[in-house]
């Protein structure tokens, strides 16, 4: 037995090997590559401490991020017929539903709630881009008229996420009778006399774009966010020419008047509630005035003398 080879040798690679390390610990930033630790990502909202690159979000925690103490319940949305078109290309439909569904966690690419932002009573609707690239589906159009009913009923404003890819093939023409259906929901909160706000994230296109998410009364956009209906590969490919710098990008469009205002993702919640509030004629909100948690039995104070009087 040699006694160095088969013990000294492997403790000793025990004491200097590397650990492991999981792999989700860490996110690479996609526009100038530096590796940041997922739980200062998470506080900095997913946008990159070191270029302000503004990561992609999921829809719950766009919601937890918006609404005061991330409390919100969510609307029920009608849910329409599974694969109409019995659609499969190399996996058939409802294995791909449920492929997404297992990745996000959610049912569907919109999430719709409801609850307030610094006080102020809203409804919100978030597209998520990593269902399916948040294409336009029939839920997708059910979601955004449940939230129209239910801002009209409640009578409050209707805030809008957009994220998208376009119009989800695997429903064909029914995914594009969506865009005049949820083009007569915004007209019901018009109607109504209630703010319709959009916030464009990176990318919305195609006929998201053409539909909902260019009808706002307020248009604001994340920094450097893809928006338009045709990308700039397929124009270039088109026109045969060379598009200008920062084409289709947010700040490109605020400079030619097609959105009111690029806002950093820190700053986004405090402008939502400045606009909500001017848009219904309120006071401005106090900064921090929100509600105060509700007192447990083990919270309560001592006794105090007036207590103890009875008073």
């Amino acid at each position: 037995m040699n006694w160095i080879s088969n013990y000294v040798r492997p403790k000793i690679n025990s004491l200097f090997s590397r650990r492991e390390v999981p792999e989700n610990l860490w996110t690479k930033c996609p526009e100038c590559g530096t590796m940041l630790f997922h739980r200062e990502l998470a506080e900095n909202l997913n946008v990159c401490t070191n270029c302000d690159h503004h990561m992609a979000i999921s829809a719950r925690d766009r919601l937890r991020t918006l609404f005061d103490n991330g409390v919100f319940a969510e609307v029920e949305v009608p849910q329409p017929i599974q694969d109409p078109l019995n659609f499969r290309d190399q996996k058939k439909y409802p294995e791909r539903l449920k492929s997404a569904q297992r990745e996000t966690g959610e049912k569907e690419a919109m999430l719709v709630a409801e609850g307030e932002i610094g006080r102020t009573p809203v409804v919100a609707a978030v597209q998520d881009f990593g269902f399916m690239g948040g294409s336009m589906s029939m839920y997708v159009g059910n979601a955004i008229i449940a939230a129209a009913e239910r801002a009209v009923k409640r009578k409050r404003p209707l805030i809008l996420f957009s994220a998208a890819g376009g119009a989800r093939m695997q429903e064909g023409i029914l995914s594009l009778m969506q865009m005049p259906r949820t083009t007569i929901a915004v007209d019901m909160l018009k109607e109504a006399g209630l703010p319709y706000i959009v916030v464009l994230t990176h990318p919305t296109t195609g006929g998201v774009t053409a539909s909902y998410a260019m009808l706002g009364d307020v248009q604001i956009a994340e920094p450097n966010a893809l928006i338009c209906f045709a990308g700039p590969r397929v124009i270039e490919q088109t026109i045969r020419e060379k598009l200008p710098e920062g084409f289709q990008r947010a700040e490109y469009l605020l400079d030619h008047g097609m959105l009111d205002r690029v806002t950093h993702r820190k700053h986004l919640k405090d402008e939502l509630v400045t606009i909500v509030r001017m848009l219904l004629g309120l006071s401005p909100a106090v900064k921090g005035d929100l509600p105060a948690p509700e007192l447990t039995p083990a919270a309560l104070p001592a006794s105090t003398p007036d207590a103890a009087e009875g008073k």
